[in-house]
């Protein structure tokens, strides 16, 4: 190994190699800070291995970043047709440059995540402002602007920031054909190693096989290529990230463990009461019910602070914030009162609302919560590459990509003081309470009371 290298264990990717320059990336303060920034928020409170940070989670995203753009550059998978609609790829000298920039970028995509991730991030932020646009903001600030233009060769903060946001949370920039692609790269709902990366790492903390795949054979398959004819009636992106055919088993696989780990794990009811009780706290203990998003300030603010906020709140049964830290530090969490079933749904889509609505009425707003996603992203299409060279969509390929399903979630919590009361409650009155609303002869709409005498 050359001695300008400095190399980093991974349990994911065994190494991680950073030259010179990357180093001094990796050391600065916004990357160093992610090492006090949980990757899963408090789900080391469920899954006591989920104790991972964003820091190494970003050293895996400029690993995989690397091996994908070193497979899909390679001259032997570069396409009839990639070369006009990207030239950059023919290119020596900018593929050593952009190789880079990408690097660089993948290890700063998550510079702008709030303590303990994606918690609450919306409620928390002013309007308009993301994480994303946080970290576009850190890359062109002018610390890490003089450091990646002392690189060699040197960088544009302009070309990182691009490529570590991605054009779909950027809407004031221009992307070429190059940029998108590489931005793909890192931030793709296809192939995106940010995905491959958190769907490994996350399994691997976790302890549980949901979240794994072949992402070896998956990123050997990867092409860049360019959409099908027009004769065949296709309508796909150009140019795009695709696989080869003999890779659309792996990608089918990867997508299935993002549905499995959603489904089983990033919507596990504990897990999501848990966020709800840090968002809780936070929106009374940030000054104004919100993260200071200066720049110097925001560097300082991990979930160091945040949980040495709540330790204290919890133990001290005068400060008012007591019971809300108590809820987190105490293991004091709402318990499940109703989680969404198929025959409620059938019966009213609105389910866990009508339930919410009640429980909220009958036992008070500051003792109920609910909690309603849905998996962003789906199954999306993708153009693949099959051995006569002609090229096709996943989607008339993959019975698979067109029936996977969305993780859905749907849970009303209750505190611990009305649990028994409550239980009790929903199960008398269900039926009353999940009727779905109804037109009235008048035109008007009511909706099931629910109140058996007990409502």
């Amino acid at each position: 190994m050359p001695s300008q290298l400095r190399e980093i264990r991974d349990p994911v990717h065994v190494f991680v190699r950073l030259d010179k320059g990357e180093s001094r990336v990796l050391d600065s303060r916004p990357v160093q800070r992610l090492r006090h920034i949980h990757q899963l928020g408090l789900s080391c409170l469920v899954y006591p291995g989920a104790s991972h940070k964003r820091f190494e989670h970003s050293l895996g995203v400029m690993e995989l970043a690397t091996r994908v753009f070193d497979v899909v550059t390679n001259k032997d998978n570069v396409r009839n047709g990639i070369g006009r609609l990207l030239p950059e790829i023919q290119d020596e000298d900018k593929l050593r440059y952009w190789r880079r920039v990408l690097r660089v970028a993948a290890l700063c995509h998550d510079l702008g995540h709030l303590p303990f991730s994606h918690g609450a991030e919306k409620e928390l932020l002013p309007t308009g402002l993301t994480h994303e646009s946080l970290t576009r903001e850190l890359i062109l600030g002018p610390d890490m602007k003089s450091m990646l233009g002392d690189m060699t060769p040197p960088l544009r903060a302009e070309d990182v920031a691009k490529l570590a946001v991605g054009h779909a949370k950027v809407k004031d920039v221009t992307f070429s054909n190059w940029e998108a692609i590489l931005s793909e790269i890192i931030t793709g709902d296809a192939f995106g190693v940010d995905r491959m990366d958190y769907l490994l790492r996350d399994s691997h903390h976790m302890g549980v096989a949901y979240g794994r795949f072949d992402h070896f054979r998956l990123i050997d398959t990867i092409r860049i290529l360019s959409p099908p004819s027009e004769d065949g009636g296709k309508d796909l992106p150009e140019p795009a990230m695709g696989v080869e055919l003999g890779g659309l088993q792996s990608a089918e696989a990867m997508l299935l463990a993002r549905y499995f780990m959603y489904s089983q794990v990033y919507y596990h009811h504990v897990r999501r009461i848990y966020d709800i009780h840090l968002k809780d706290f936070l929106v009374n203990w940030l000054p104004g019910g919100q993260f200071d998003t200066d720049l110097e300030r925001f560097i300082r603010m991990t979930d160091n602070q945040v949980t040495a906020a709540m330790v204290d709140a919890a133990y001290d049964p005068c400060d008012q914030l007591h019971e809300l830290a108590r809820r987190v530090v105490c293991r004091e969490h709402f318990r499940l009162l109703y989680e969404r079933n198929p025959e409620d749904v059938k019966k009213n889509r609105e389910a866990g609302s009508a339930v919410y609505e009640h429980a909220k009425e009958k036992f008070g707003p500051e003792d109920v919560r609910h909690d309603k996603r849905t998996q962003t992203g789906g199954a999306p299409d993708f153009p693949v590459l099959m051995r006569d060279e002609r090229v096709e969509s996943s989607y008339s390929l993959s019975a698979t990509l067109q029936k996977l399903p969305e993780a859905a979630f749907d849970c009303v919590f209750v505190s611990p003081r009305r649990r028994v009361d409550a239980e009790q409650w929903l199960h008398n009155n269900r039926d009353k309470i999940i009727r779905p609303k109804e037109e009235n002869q008048d035109g008007r709409t009511s909706e099931g009371s629910g109140t058996d005498g007990t409502c």
